[in-house]
């Protein structure tokens, strides 16, 4: 499976689309390094007791037994207005594959691209991005539109650190299902939203999930969910988005900046065997080495553009109050950052991240 994944990315490489990140304009603007990112947000995924019916109707017993999410904030957090519609999400797993549910208010519920793999978001859309492994390569995209059409694609690595998108993936064996509370493409009445469900088996993740499948109880995968949302007006009786204004971007587990393709800021995915509601999610105990190691990698690629280099001198960085536990060297093509162990621990490396921001766990 590695050697044709290999293949297959060699080859998907030389069509592979120039894409950027949602944000319109310049390129985002670099996270801060001297503050902590503080934990992502997480969710308890239960075994599903009964069947998943990939309808678009979430009003199964199934899906009533297990929690929503908590609502979509702004990609950038709390210094951005609440979205003005709701965003909420509740997740399933079997045997054969991950579910996912998703539930989005909207008054005028509207899309226009019925040819799958169309850039999604040029729509309203809904969006879910998935690194099982959790090391930010080789990651999962899928967006799809009230029209239930789709676009899957595979990221070999962050677009910040010379991905690309690989376009001709597709997921082995996805369902998707969307329902209109309302009226689709018609402004004269007011709808309630539109519900999506998604089935993303197994097999379809096998291929770069660098995990087992099916996970166990208490595994725990990085995810992340997104919502395009444009305004709009009404144009000769249609709706239609308002040239040159960008669009708004919502999210479970907020980034920090207007970037979804920063995989270590995506929430946490944790798998249960037990009763819905009995599981308690268990934040990443290694969450503040993560933190940190991400951390130089931002501080060395500002090093870099200013200085042409990067360095192995951590106090070069200007991070403050820094552990001392932390040893970088150069490499011939970039650099790698080490966590050499907890207090009191033998002195090797625990993680390691690398110049395009692969991390590892030794």
């Amino acid at each position: 499976m590695l050697r044709s994944l290999a293949a297959f990315i060699a080859v998907g490489s030389v069509i592979a689309l120039a894409l950027v990140p949602h944000a319109t304009g310049a390129a985002p603007a670099e996270p801060d390094v001297l503050s902590p990112f503080p934990h992502p947000k997480g969710y308890v995924c239960y075994r599903a007791a009964t069947p998943v019916v990939i309808d678009g109707d979430l009003k199964d017993a199934v899906w009533d037994a297990v929690p929503w999410s908590d609502p979509f904030a702004d990609i950038e957090g709390d210094k951005r207005p609440k979205p003005r519609f709701r965003t909420r999400v509740k997740m399933l797993w079997d045997d054969e594959a991950l579910y996912i549910a998703a539930e989005l208010e909207e008054p005028d519920v509207w899309a226009t691209l019925k040819e799958h793999d169309s850039v999604i978001f040029a729509d309203n859309d809904f969006e879910v991005f998935l690194d099982p492994d959790g090391d930010n390569h080789l990651y999962g995209e899928l967006e799809l539109n009230a029209l239930n059409t789709t676009w899957d694609l595979l990221l070999t690595k962050p677009y910040k650190d010379g991905g690309n998108a690989i376009n001709a993936w597709e997921i082995t064996g996805l369902q998707t299902a969307v329902k209109v509370n309302g009226t689709l493409n018609d402004p004269r009445d007011k709808d309630t939203g539109w519900t999506v469900e998604i089935k993303w088996p197994w097999k379809g993740l096998k291929e770069f999930s660098g995990r087992p499948m099916p996970p166990k109880d208490g595994d725990q995968w990085r995810i992340n969910f997104s919502r395009v949302e444009w305004d709009t007006e009404l144009v000769g009786g249609k709706t239609q988005k308002i040239k040159g204004k960008p669009e708004h971007n919502w999210v479970w587990s907020p980034q920090g900046l207007i970037d979804m393709h920063r995989p270590e800021r995506w929430g946490y995915l944790q798998f249960s065997t037990a009763k819905p509601g009995e599981a308690k999610f268990k934040p990443d105990a290694d969450w503040d080495i993560r933190d940190a190691l991400h951390r130089c990698y931002y501080a060395q690629r500002a090093y870099h553009k200013k200085n042409g280099k990067y360095t192995s001198a951590i106090a070069d960085l200007g991070l403050k109050d820094f552990p001392n536990n932390v040893q970088a060297q150069t490499t011939r093509t970039g650099f790698e950052v080490s966590w050499m162990g907890r207090d009191g621990t033998p002195p090797k490396p625990l993680y390691t991240i690398t110049h395009d921001a692969r991390i590892r766990k030794e």
